[in-house]
């Protein structure tokens, strides 16, 4: 089947937290990490046949769905899931909040990559524990974690480390060596791990693998919980279902413990989109990842060649991590708002010099989007 990722869809008055952003101004959004394409059509009929089932109670996840998503893992990465492993969650944001509750007492901390993904600063700062950032260095043009440069600031009261991989905002897919470091990093400090794999099917670069933390040995799993979902890779994020795996029961009891009474079961559309997302959507995924890598191609070329800016390799996920550094602008997102370009905020990330753009989009948009950019940015040039 052809997937037309073309297509118009006019979200512009949908209660769309994307483009309503900027309703009716001349602003292209392409900021927070939804897509703008349609969910692949096996999601779309399976919700059509639930709505029309008219009854819409209480529910749980199907055996099916539980099924289908251990039998994925497994023949993805290996990784053999007991069911009860399972904790399923309306969204990945609340399982980082959780975990910072349920892994950290008042007075211990969490560390952290940097920059990275708003939420995991901001569920230290809700839950009150204090969190010491990991510096994403660059090596060989890839973002990778720099453990050493905070060797001496260490209280000895961290308890959790939180993970990105692949890496939001950098796109860095980590490899086996680079993940067995981290693992060794939280062993030496007895640290649990939370690990968000979101991004997992978003691979961008031929030959990377995504290798689930909690596969690299015994001790990782014991440590480890891990955050994945259908979210990203399908376009349901709106719906919201989110799958803990916690192999560890100490750990699986704490999260539960610590999201009774407070976070709601899971939506029954939400879980009747996921299960048909893994059951019925690679052909509309392998589509998807051909379109994306030549989005990102046509990023990284576009604004490599635009003065005062700089887009390291993408290797997964849809979003661009943009070195403004350079820029004679002391705002860039200002900046290219002012240009009609909507990006993230680098600061939201932990460095102001940056901006976010996501290239989920209909290409023609993208490319308007760009030239915009380009405008703006020559414009700073001395004539």
């Amino acid at each position: 089947m052809a997937f037309n990722f073309d297509q118009w869809v006019d979200r512009s008055h949908s209660d769309s937290v994307k483009w309503d952003k900027y309703r009716d101004r001349d602003i292209i959004p392409l900021w927070v990490a939804d897509t703008d394409f349609p969910s692949p059509p096996a999601i779309i009929d399976a919700l059509q046949q639930r709505v029309a089932h008219a009854v819409f109670g209480y529910s749980h996840p199907s055996p099916e769905l539980i099924e289908v998503f251990t039998r994925r893992m497994l023949e993805r990465y290996g990784w053999r899931i007991n069911p009860e492993w399972l904790i399923f969650l309306p969204g990945l944001v609340c399982g980082l909040n959780l975990c910072v509750r349920a892994f950290t007492a008042e007075g211990e901390g969490t560390l952290a990559p940097s920059p990275i993904y708003p939420p995991f600063r901001k569920a230290a700062k809700f839950a009150g524990r204090t969190q010491l950032p990991v510096p994403l260095t660059l090596h060989d043009r890839r973002w990778l974690l720099d453990f050493s440069a905070i060797t001496g600031q260490l209280s000895g009261k961290e308890k959790l480390l939180l993970l990105c991989n692949p890496q939001n905002p950098g796109g860095t897919v980590y490899r086996r060596q680079e993940l067995l470091e981290h693992h060794e990093f939280a062993l030496a400090h007895e640290l649990t791990v939370c690990s968000d794999e979101i991004h997992c099917d978003l691979l961008l670069e031929p030959g990377c693998e995504h290798i689930p933390f909690a596969t690299l040995n015994e001790d990782a799993a014991q440590r480890s919980i891990t955050l994945m979902s259908p979210s990203k890779t399908f376009n349901i994020a709106g719906l919201g279902a989110s799958m803990a795996i916690v192999p560890n029961p100490q750990l699986r009891q704490k999260l539960a413990r610590a999201r009774s009474g407070i976070v709601p079961e899971v939506d029954i559309l939400a879980l009747v989109a996921a299960q048909a997302a893994y059951q019925h959507g690679q052909d509309w995924l392998d589509a998807l990842l051909s379109y994306l890598r030549a989005n990102r191609d046509l990023v990284t070329e576009r604004i490599n060649a635009m003065p005062g800016l700089l887009l390291q390799p993408i290797e997964a996920t849809y979003l661009a991590w943009i070195d403004c550094s350079q820029l004679a602008v002391d705002n860039p997102h200002a900046f290219f708002e002012q240009a009609g370009v909507g990006l993230s905020p680098g600061l939201d990330f932990g460095n102001r010099h940056f901006v976010r753009l996501n290239f989920g989009c209909r290409r023609e948009l993208l490319s308007q989007a760009l030239d915009r950019m380009m405008l703006a940015t020559q414009a700073l040039m001395p004539n």
